[in-house]
């Protein structure tokens, strides 16, 4: 549904025309990728949609309602919100990082032509942290609602959009995977040095601004604790390792009881007196909330640490403390090659024949099992795509008994793979099942594309809500790449003639 915002006619910019550039293939390819995601954005209306939404939140959010922005205010504000989207789209496309990004989008006419930075008179182009701003500037829910607005005008109308062919949505393919979290490998005695660093160059921080408590030099628990790790990596090589584990674990919780009291008083301290500092009180309050995340969760680390190293017993995986910042990461076991146990969020995709993602969920807790998903997932598919689901494919995973009798009353063909090796050798006699699972075998690979090429390897944003973001901005770039890669009527219309 498009957004009831009015939006003011523009007027654009005198632009530079680009260059031809000849000798490089990619160059040319990536360049055609650039030029059809422009026509999609545009004829699809996800563009103009992704302002709107923008824009109402903006004006709902304006100090006095009585007093609405001049025309010219809503206009420079609709630019920024289309360059906004076009960065985000292009960072992704290239799979750099924001400072990176703004040094190639300085340097590139074709990227300054499709963020709309390409004046004639004086090229500006947002930095790192304006960029920054640009991945935040729209919530997940308006970034998934603008997925669902351009498959449905591709499914629909597929010729303004210059597609040969509709989408089929007839068939859905679905599994899920590992979205590792961007953390250091959870060994317990590495929280500690973890919870070290934190603290102590938060103090440090604190002491440079001039409010100082009675200590050692901080850099000398920083000193010590490397030492300490130095020696708790070669235990193993000892004969006694488990002895000399447990030595080395005890002057860590040592040191850790002194790390921790230093960093308390040097935290009250700024609390009270942060006046007394060139920080605001905004300023301050990010020190003390870093400083209180770590103190919160040591205790624990420190726990867990003794109960694996000295006591020799083991952790329950809803009880473990994977990382002292993203604790919204899990222990996901895989069983697979390589990849025994894997730590970060359960993510499951759901795509078509052609490779559009339509259905995506990052599970913040630990995910439910594969089968339980399903029903969830092709309703929801169904209500937003507004079609019915003719056929799902998927691995063993999902296979059981009541989604066997689920789909089997709502009239969908099941394609999953059965659990039983003896049902699976009947049904590869079908036909329309053995396709199914022959094109379900191509969902790994659509799984390892978004990973890898559209999220990042690992997905370094920070806090659930922030990586949820970033996939559905994964989503919407991946979709239109696959969009711009379909066929094309006028280039079938010249190769016909």
């Amino acid at each position: 549904m498009m957004n009831p915002v009015n939006l003011f006619p523009t007027q654009p910019d005198l632009r530079l025309i680009l260059p031809t550039v000849i000798g490089n293939v990619d160059y040319q390819c990536l360049r055609q990728s650039f030029e059809r995601i422009d026509e999609l954005l545009e004829q699809s209306g996800v563009e103009t949609q992704c302002i709107a939404q923008s824009v109402k939140r903006w004006l709902a959010a304006g100090e006095d309602p009585a007093h609405l922005p001049s025309p010219d205010e809503q206009i420079k504000y609709q630019k920024r919100c289309r360059r906004a989207l076009r960065c985000n789209i292009a960072r992704l496309m290239l799979q750099e990082g924001f400072r990176g990004f703004s040094e190639r989008l300085a340097d590139s006419p074709l990227l300054q032509w499709f963020c709309g930075a390409d004046r004639l008179d004086v090229v500006q182009v947002p930095s790192k942290s304006e960029l920054h701003r640009f991945a935040e500037l729209w919530p997940e829910a308006e970034v998934r609602a603008l997925v669902d607005q351009l498959l449905q005008s591709a499914a629909v109308a597929p010729i303004p959009l210059g597609l040969a062919d509709p989408l089929d949505l007839d068939r859905y393919f679905l599994d899920t995977t590992c979205v590792k979290a961007n953390i250091h490998y959870p060994v317990d005695w590495v929280l500690l040095r973890d919870g070290t660093r934190t603290l102590m160059k938060g103090v440090i921080l604190i002491r440079g601004h001039g409010l100082k408590n009675r200590m050692e030099a901080p850099e000398a628990f920083l000193k010590e604790m490397n030492r300490l790790c130095i020696q708790m990596t070669h235990t193993r090589r000892k004969p006694d390792a488990k002895k000399e584990r447990k030595r080395v674990l005890r002057l860590m919780k040592r040191m850790i009881k002194t790390v921790k009291a230093h960093a308390q008083k040097h935290r009250d301290l700024l609390d009270q007196a942060w006046n007394q500092t060139d920080w605001t009180r905004p300023q301050a309050d990010q020190v003390i909330r870093r400083l209180d995340a770590v103190l919160a969760l040591l205790p624990q680390a420190e726990k867990q640490a003794h109960e694996r190293i000295i006591g020799e017993r083991p952790v329950a995986n809803d009880e473990k403390v994977i990382s002292l910042y993203e604790t919204d990461t899990n222990v996901i076991v895989r069983g697979k090659a390589g990849a025994e146990v894997e730590f970060g969020n359960t993510l499951r995709l759901g795509e078509t024949p052609q490779g559009l993602i339509v259905d995506w969920q990052l599970f913040q807790d630990s995910a439910p099992s594969d089968s339980a998903q399903l029903q969830d997932s092709v309703q929801r598919v169904q209500q937003t795509l507004q079609r019915k689901i003719k056929g799902v494919g998927a691995d063993r995973g999902f296979d059981s008994a009541a989604n066997r009798e689920w789909l089997k009353k709502k009239r969908i063909f099941n394609g999953i793979c059965p659990r039983s090796p003896r049902d699976l050798k009947a049904r590869l006699r079908q036909r329309k099942f053995a396709a199914m699972q022959q094109r379900r075998s191509q969902t790994e690979g659509r799984i390892g594309i978004v990973k890898n090429q559209f999220l990042g390897r690992p997905l370094r944003v920070k806090g659930f809500a922030h990586r949820e973001l970033a996939v559905a901005w994964g989503v919407l770039t991946h979709n239109l790449w696959v969009l711009a890669r379909l066929p094309q009527v006028e280039k079938l219309l010249q190769e016909a003639a």
